[in-house]
């Protein structure tokens, strides 16, 4: 049984890797998905670092300590437009600062003086220079109200009854994983994309060319076939997900994290740590895949069913992404989304121990079960075999 099973292995495997254009488009999920990650990085750090802010003024000339207190702190000032509400609108301002010529009637006289941030809420762009105009802008309050305060000989603390201190109890790998939270996602998705292709030709694509019935007609037990084909297609599905991570690592070694205020450690445990929570999940994708793939009469609608699978993970992980949830233990029992959180645990630094690495695996290991169980029966169905229109 093992001697035929390894046959069917290297058969479907040595198939497969005959067309090199088809195999090479699976192995790209390698290098996609932690070149996309390389970008979103960059693209991250450069949104943190703080250029000069260009603060267009209109009415400068009525607010001459403030106008003094910007340029001191490093912000480029510069008379705004005419049209410079026009300009808003249509995203070449990001903000412009109005100070109405009352202000300086209403400051001298030691009352609250208005001043006007005009800025456009909808642009997501330009809510960082906002961001950055309005706390220069408290501040310059703040520092004028504690010199009123001092001048009438009163302590600026009168004014602040109570103050908050942080106290940040976070790890640097905790606060990396905050950062790095799309790599677990990756990394399920290349479980799913590295034998998709393999998976759909191993039973659609034999079926379409009609190969399928005298494969059947062979000496050999419709398991241990199902058992070959799924053993090459978890073979490419594991390969991609090991280089998936391996670029990974290389990628995070050499991102400009410290830009965004984290430190990224990916060391052997980290990796093994890795490997035991996502490797397992290409043992029930694949044998997944094979299933959906059964019932296919075609190569292209084995790829469209295939293609409405890649929807399961999508859900959890863009779930995990934007909405993180209290890790709890019956989760590493549900395939997918216990492989991210494991995957997302450990990139935090958690202790785990082996237990929810068991849980997850065993889940997995039930799909695998059920799905061969399943896809052996119907290579028994005449309807399988012999239907192809």
């Amino acid at each position: 049984m093992r001697r035929l099973i390894g046959t069917v292995f290297r058969k479907e495997l040595r198939d497969y890797l005959r067309d090199r254009r088809t195999a090479s488009t699976s192995l790209l999920w390698a290098l996609l998905a932690p070149l996309l990650f390389l970008v979103l990085i960059n693209v991250m750090a450069s949104w943190r670092k703080d250029k000069p802010l260009e603060l267009p003024v209109v009415g400068r000339e009525h607010a001459p300590s403030l106008m003094a207190f910007l340029s001191r702190l490093g912000v480029t000032l510069k008379d705004a437009p005419e049209d410079y509400e026009e300009r808003i609108r249509a995203g070449s301002l990001d903000v412009v600062l109005l100070v109405p010529q009352d202000y300086g009637r209403d400051f001298s006289s030691g009352r609250t003086a208005d001043v006007n941030l005009i800025m456009d809420s909808s642009r997501q762009s330009a809510q960082r220079s906002v961001q950055r105009a309005q706390r220069l802008l408290q501040g310059y309050s703040r520092h004028v109200g504690d010199q009123r305060l001092y001048a009438r000989g009163m302590a600026p603390e009168l004014a602040m009854p109570v103050r908050v201190e942080e106290l940040d109890l976070s790890t640097p790998e905790r606060t990396a994983a905050m950062v790095l939270n799309m790599l677990p996602f990756f990394l399920v998705m290349a479980a799913f994309g590295g034998g998709m292709q393999l998976a759909s030709d191993t039973m659609a694509g034999e079926r379409e060319r009609g190969s399928l019935e005298p494969l059947l007609l062979n000496p050999v037990p419709h398991g241990a076939l199902v058992t070959g084909k799924w053993l090459a297609t978890v073979a490419m599905a594991g390969v991609t997900v090991l280089g998936s991570l391996a670029c990974f690592i290389v990628v995070v070694r050499h991102v400009p994290l410290e830009d965004l205020g984290v430190r990224a450690r990916f060391d052997a445990a980290a990796t093994l740590g890795m490997v035991a929570a996502i490797l397992p999940l290409a043992l029930a994708v694949s044998a997944l895949q094979m299933w959906v793939a059964t019932y296919a009469r075609s190569f292209k609608e084995a790829q469209m069913y295939q293609s409405m699978l890649m929807v399961v993970p999508m859900l959890p992980g863009m779930m995990l992404m934007l909405s993180p949830m209290q890790t709890k233990l019956w989760m590493f029992a549900v395939p997918v989304v216990g492989q991210q959180l494991l995957a997302g645990e450990v990139l935090r630094g958690e202790l785990l121990g082996p237990l929810p690495f068991l849980i997850a695996a065993a889940s997995c290991v039930a799909v695998t079960l059920v799905s061969l169980r399943v896809t052996t029966g119907l290579l028994s169905q005449e309807r399988i075999v012999f239907g192809r229109s």
